[in-house]
Formats: structure tokens, C-alpha cells, sequence
């Protein structure tokens, strides 16, 4: 037999970038193992660097990564961050961005409008990513805009066991706050046994960020409304629709998301809004300075450090949606 034939064991590094460590450091801890040493800074012209500090030859790195304020800063330092793995001889790269960046802009609604998800994706592919993970994606097409595999996670066992637990869902209605997100909606429907309602709005198509609530559809009176939505950025709608359930008799009025964005006015608008509680999960950091009197935030360090581990082994991610997990 011509050429060395040696036995190679696999070897998995975690990384992670400096948007959100901690959640990068509580997967790693539950993982059992240490986060990569590396020499991450901004020049005075806020360009990036990056240097490893150990050997990356050959490994199976992941690149941990989440994308608040300001999302091209932490996404441009993701993409470097891959370009020096790739370059260093990593064998395998899977980027790992809780909150995919850009995903609201999956489509074009009128014409010479880009989709920037898409280029968000192409940018992954070009620096190097042979793989992404992320969770609960603003709408799933976007799996279909990466050139490879997309592991996409829920954090929906993580919201929906918290409520369970609290709360009584025999009284409870889970409202969509939008028509965009019944599907979500139905989801949790199925999950904690309880009846759908929607909220109808429209949006001023002159004002961004704006939006005007009609009516709700389903039975809310005298019940726990549940709102669940993917993410909360300016909170209008969220604030909007809680008010719009309360002026139709709803008992109480929880929100429950994944991606705590809470740009300018949303803690103001959540903090006076008709809230028993407000439940995040910890895929983005809360913004310094940002205090909201009646948040929970829950860790999906989890959910990805278990995810992780099925990658690495070549398991399976499927498993996870029926709510198996080590750690």
C-alpha cells in the first residue's frame, strides 16, 4: 500500500467572538471543555483582528457568535474570525449564530431592495463556513440560502417548559401577535394544549417601525394570553397587541421570545405595557443599560452545547426536537 496511513482522532474547538462570551462560556462549561485562547482587538479605525493562540490544524471548530447592536461589528469580526480558521487549517467550520443577522430582510417586497439574509449567507460561505446553527430563524426559507448544512434549533422547549411550569394552561390562549407569526403560534398551540388567537394589524407602509392594530380574532376574555413572537426590536407591536387583548377582557398578558433586540424605546414601551411577565432567552445579551422590571431570561446554552455535541459526533440534531438533552 503506497503513501502513511495514521489514525487521526477528532478534535472539537469552541470559539467565540466578543458580542456575548458569556453564552460561549456556559456552553463551553457544560461542555466540559475550555475556549479556544485567541488575540481578538479593533484598531483605532475599528478594523478587526484576530489571532489563535493554540494550533487549529484539522479540527472541528465551532465559532460562537451573537449579533446585537452594532450587527455589522460583531458580524464582520464572525466572518474574520472564520477567514483565520480557514486559513489556519481548520478541518471542519460550523458557524454558530443564536440570532441569525439580517433575517428580517428574506425577501423583497418592492423592487431594488436587496436580500440581505441571503448575502448574509453567501458572506458565511465565501469566509469559509462549511456549516451553520442558529436559532429560530426570523422565517425558515432562509435554511434554503446557504450553499451547505443549516442546523436550525427551536428554543421552544425552553420557553414552553418555563411556562408550563408556572402558569396554568388550561386557562391559557396563545395569541399571534401578527398573521406573520400563527405558525409559530400554532406551534405552541400544540405543544402546551391550548386554543389560538391572532391579532390583526396592519402596517403604515410611509412609517417604519409602526403599526396599527385592528382586532383580535379568538377568545381572549377572562383567559392568560400568551404572546409569542421570534424576536422584540422596538416592542410596538408587541406593546400594541397586549393592549389590543386587555381592551378585549384577557386576565393576564405574558410575552414569551427568543431574541431580546430591545432597540431604543422598547424597555420604556415594555416596562409600561399591561405585562404579568416578559420571558427571553439569552441568544442575544440584554443591552447595557436596558432594564426591563418584569423579564426572565432563560439560557439556550443548552439547547446549543447539545446540538454541538451531535454535530461533532456525527448525531443527530433531529433528536433534540423531541426534547432529549445531556446537559
Amino acid at each position: 500500500m503506497s503513501g502513511v496511513k495514521r489514525p487521526t482522532d477528532k478534535h472539537l474547538m469552541l470559539f467565540t467572538g466578543r458580542a456575548n462570551p458569556e453564552l460561549a462560556q456556559s456552553v463551553a462549561e457544560l461542555m466540559g471543555v475550555e475556549l479556544t485562547p485567541r488575540r481578538l482587538i479593533s484598531y483605532a479605525n475599528s478594523e478587526v483582528y484576530v489571532r489563535y493562540e493554540e494550533s487549529v490544524r484539522g479540527s472541528d471548530a465551532f465559532v460562537i457568535q451573537s449579533h446585537p447592536a452594532p450587527v455589522n461589528e460583531w458580524l464582520m469580526e464572525q466572518l474574520i474570525m472564520v477567514d483565520a480558521l480557514k486559513r489556519a487549517s481548520a478541518k471542519r467550520i460550523t458557524v454558530v449564530a443564536p440570532c441569525y443577522p439580517y433575517a428580517r430582510q428574506d425577501k423583497k417586497h418592492l423592487g431594488r431592495e436587496p436580500i440581505s439574509a441571503r448575502l448574509i449567507a453567501d458572506l458565511y460561505w465565501v469566509a469559509g463556513a462549511d456549516r451553520i446553527m442558529t436559532v429560530d430563524l426570523h422565517t425558515a426559507q432562509i435554511q434554503g440560502f446557504f450553499n451547505g448544512p443549516l442546523d436550525h434549533l427551536t428554543a421552544l422547549p425552553v420557553l414552553a417548559d418555563y411556562v408550563e411550569k408556572k402558569y396554568d394552561t388550561s386557562k391559557m390562549t396563545i395569541v399571534s401577535p401578527d398573521a406573520g407569526r400563527v405558525r409559530l403560534a400554532d406551534t405552541w398551540s400544540d405543544r402546551l394544549h391550548a386554543p389560538l388567537a391572532i391579532i390583526h394589524k396592519r402596517h403604515d407602509p410611509t412609517v417604519a417601525n409602526q403599526v396599527k392594530v385592528h382586532e383580535v380574532v379568538g377568545e381572549v376574555a377572562g383567559r392568560t394570553c400568551l404572546l409569542v413572537d421570534d424576536m422584540v426590536d422596538t416592542a410596538g407591536t408587541i406593546c400594541q397587541a397586549a393592549e389590543a387583548l386587555v381592551d378585549h377582557g384577557a386576565d393576564k398578558v405574558i410575552v414569551a421570545a427568543t431574541h431580546a433586540i430591545l432597540s431604543g424605546p422598547a424597555a420604556e414601551r415594555l416596562n409600561a405595557g399591561p405585562f404579568e411577565e416578559i420571558i427571553f432567552t439569552n441568544t442575544l445579551p440584554i443591552p447595557e443599560g436596558v432594564e426591563l422590571e418584569k423579564a426572565t431570561v432563560l439560557s439556550v446554552a443548552p439547547l446549543l452545547a447539545q446540538a454541538i455535541h451531535e454535530v461533532f459526533e456525527d448525531g443527530s440534531v433531529a433528536s433534540l426536537f423531541a426534547g432529549g438533552s445531556q446537559y
